[in-house]
């Protein structure tokens, strides 16, 4: 008693092809976000540097200007 359909099914070879497709998901997932973790680490550095920078100038310009503000204010002999 035939229905007339001839399918040949190879589960094992769909199982481990299910299983290939998943671990290269996976394996892209990870590679996706150790290449994230390393370009956000590759930005934070300059600019950790460059906020450094900036603050030493701010101090060093508000410094300037209370020495500035301070003479001024002093009584001149």
């Amino acid at each position: 008693m035939s229905n007339g359909s001839n399918v040949n099914v190879d589960f094992s070879g769909a199982i481990n092809s299910l299983t290939d497709t998943i671990g290269k998901v996976f394996q892209l997932q990870i590679d996706a976000l150790n290449s994230g973790i390393k370009t956000v680490s590759q930005i934070a550095e300059p600019l950790a540097k460059t906020v450094t920078d900036l603050a030493t100038n701010l101090a060093g310009t508000l410094n300037n200007v209370l020495q500035s503000v301070s003479s001024a204010i002093a009584p001149k002999k």
